[in-house]
């Protein structure tokens, strides 16, 4: 069994990766740890506490932080457009947003110290909640089991600049002390998640097949899909859920291994540079930093097959 702490913004691509643990039978997840990101704190919290009821499940949720580490940053500019008002696609969600104090990170390094060596943390949004808890609790960095994150564009353009992949250019100085912490971070970036994309065939196919659940994950994907139509594609990226199944099947993953910096300035902001193994050279600010992992290369098909086999219960 895999012990995880999800710490995520849903989300209409969180919905199906934290539905994803849900289900996967060796997944025994502790908490959702939540952050700005795809809407406002308030409101990513409520979101994963919506979800998790409609589904059953009485897995606590931890609201995080409500802006970023980085100074001097931008007012955020919430993606409406691809998540809706609500961050949910703006299927409608009843219950309150959730207005309480952030203990995000204190959760974090509580569920670590509590089980040391076994916590997963899957983070698949800004990574504010795990700088700031890395930083409180620099020891929780030899507990953890490893800390696996949906972000960075390593060779391929990013989504929100041509530099920066959107859950990286949110907080880069939080990124950067995540990538520069003596633990073990795997980076699932938009190398390989824009390659991984679920028609809207097969999200049908899942809905059909899935029961309610998966239905209510194909109702709040509606519009998320038709932000993908827009540019001519019939489907989505499951971003999110490509990193969630990293955990259950690193072996369709090919990973690089490098230090990394990210840029926290200029028109680069939130660029993720990998000094790989194979560079022999002067390290410069990459000095001291420790080799982490990136999964620039992979097998979305079969990424995409394992999700329908949980997801469906086949």
């Amino acid at each position: 069994m895999h012990k995880v702490i999800l710490d995520s913004d849903p989300g209409v691509d969180d919905a199906l990766a934290l539905y994803y643990l849900v289900r996967h039978p060796r997944i025994d997840l502790l908490g959702v740890t939540t952050v700005f990101g795809n809407a406002p704190v308030a409101i990513t919290t409520r979101n994963a506490r919506f979800l998790l009821k409609a589904w059953g499940c009485d897995t606590p949720v931890r609201p995080g932080a409500s802006g970023p580490l980085t100074p001097d940053m931008p007012p955020e500019d919430y993606p409406v457009h691809i998540h809706g008002k609500n961050g949910l696609g703006d299927y409608p969600v009843s219950d309150a947003e959730a207005d309480e104090p952030d203990n995000a990170a204190q959760f974090l390094i509580d569920q670590i110290r509590a089980n040391p060596g076994q916590v997963r943390v899957l983070a698949v949004g800004r990574l504010t909640n795990l700088a700031r808890a890395v930083r409180l609790a620099p020891d929780i960095a030899s507990l953890v089991n490893d800390v696996v994150i949906m972000g960075g564009a390593f060779r391929v353009p990013g989504n929100v600049t041509p530099a920066a992949e959107a859950n990286i250019w949110g907080d880069p100085l939080a990124a950067d002390v995540v990538f520069g912490a003596p633990w073990r971070v795997t980076a699932v970036p938009l190398d390989l998640t824009t390659r991984t994309f679920m028609t809207r065939q097969m999200l049908s196919r899942l809905a059909s097949e899935g029961g309610p659940a998966m239905q209510l994950i194909s109702d709040l994907s509606q519009d998320y899909v038709g932000f993908y139509a827009r540019s001519g594609y019939d489907g989505m990226l499951i971003h999110d859920c490509t990193a969630a199944v990293y955990l259950t099947d690193p072996d369709l993953f090919d990973l690089t291994q490098g230090e990394v910096r990210v840029l926290s300035q200029g028109i680069g902001m939130g660029l993720t540079l990998m000094n790989p193994v194979s560079r022999h050279g002067p390290l410069a600010a990459w000095e001291g930093r420790p080799r982490q992992f990136a999964a620039l290369d992979g097998q979305p098909h079969a990424i995409l097959s394992r999700i329908a086999r949980t997801c469906t219960g086949q």
